[in-house]
């Protein structure tokens, strides 16, 4: 084996405690925080979403600390910036397979985490640990057919109309991350199609996005689309195991473009030709970007400073470490002493594990009590009426 070859297949001490860190933070905490507010979802769905949001928003500080304190991340972030609290709905460019837990690092200045729902892949809430919070923090699972998906889409994405819970909603238009494998379906439907290659981005897919759009408007619960443009100017962390490898990304430039609903086109062509203009323009961008200063503004400024201070958000990440660091090492010691608390343990593992197989995951059986409670309102106003 080469040096290149041996250097590939060494992995880091920083990527192994980045991951165990983040695991054992998910894992303990799905057991210990989330789960005994898991019988809340039977009395009250709303309740239930509420609570669990913030508690989940907890947890996704910890990435952000620990990219930005303990390996040296920068992150830059520039154009129109979040108006906190917003209900929008987030499209991005997938350049890497992380670049969602990247937008964390975004978010946690400019908005609220707790409102962020991503739509991913299916297989990754059979994860343990990652796969339960994330069931648990109702994101969107989605198996990449779309008839398949459209029920799914619109069941959620009413239910989070109904209960009036704002939400970020984040959707990579894309459909995948950038690699040389996807950037050549992508030329293939180019030239199928008669339309423009790409070099810094993928055709965008725009079904589930005019989906999404229309529905949420159709539910008054969006304000805005925000439109993100990423990028790694120094290194580029594309899967996981660039991270087990200590391949941090150095930089993380963010370029937001805030488009209230008012001014988005109402149709369903028009939104998807909107998306595919959206998409033009972030292919000049990054074109701009990697062949000029590397940065999407000079000034390195934001027309909307953000919500948090960095004092403030300093404050975050430094509780942030010292919370998630306490709290599972305060966990593992109560395993080893106590056998009631390894029964509740090997007891929340097991439902968390039977609930999947034989429902389909936490955040259908949410759906399901949130439709039990909605039809049991509605036989009440009916009887009331009838009366």
């Amino acid at each position: 084996m080469n040096n290149l070859q041996l250097n590939k297949a060494m992995v880091s001490w920083k990527g192994v405690y980045f991951v165990i860190v983040l695991f054992m933070g998910s894992f303990l905490g799905s057991i210990f925080m989330l789960g005994p507010f898991l019988p809340l979802m039977f009395v009250s769905p709303g309740w239930y979403r509420w609570i669990t949001d913030r508690v989940v928003a907890t947890w996704l500080t910890l990435p952000v600390a620990l990219l930005e304190m303990v390996f040296g991340a920068k992150v830059v972030i520039t154009g129109d910036g979040f108006i906190p609290g917003e209900r929008s709905v987030i499209i991005m460019n997938h350049r890497t397979r992380l670049d969602w837990m990247f937008l964390w690092n975004c978010l946690l200045r400019y908005s609220y985490l707790r409102l962020e729902k991503i739509c991913l892949k299916s297989s990754l809430k059979a994860i343990p640990g990652f796969g339960w919070a994330m069931q648990i923090a109702a994101f969107i699972f989605i198996s990449r057919n779309w008839e398949e998906d459209k029920h799914h889409f619109k069941a959620m994405l009413d239910y989070f109309c109904d209960i009036k819970e704002p939400l970020q909603l984040l959707i990579f238009p894309e459909g995948t991350d950038l690699t040389e494998n996807t950037k050549s379906r992508s030329d293939e439907y180019a030239e199928q199609n008669g339309l423009q290659k790409y070099d810094y981005v993928l055709h965008p897919r725009t079904t589930g996005f005019t989906f999404v759009v229309q529905r949420l408007i159709e539910g008054q619960n969006l304000d805005a689309i925000h439109d993100i443009t990423v990028a790694y100017p120094r290194n580029i962390p594309q899967t996981e195991r660039h991270i087990l490898n200590g391949n941090f990304p150095k930089e993380i430039h963010f370029h937001v473009q805030r488009y209230p609903v008012a001014t988005l086109p109402t149709s369903k062509e028009e939104l998807e030709l909107w998306c595919q203009q959206r998409w033009q323009e972030k292919e000049e961008r990054l074109r701009a970007f990697y062949q000029g200063y590397k940065y999407f503004d000079v000034t390195g400024h934001s027309k909307i400073p953000p919500c948090k201070s960095e004092l403030r958000v300093l404050l975050v990440k430094c509780l942030s470490l010292l919370y998630w660091t306490s709290f599972t090492l305060a966990m593992c010691f109560l395993l080893y002493w106590y056998n009631v608390v390894r029964w509740y343990f090997v007891l929340m593992v097991v439902i968390f594990v039977l609930q999947q197989k034989l429902c389909g995951g936490l955040e259908l059986i949410e759906l399901a009590c949130h439709r039990f409670y909605t039809r049991k309102h509605q036989q009440n106003l009916f009887t009331q009426k009838q009366e």
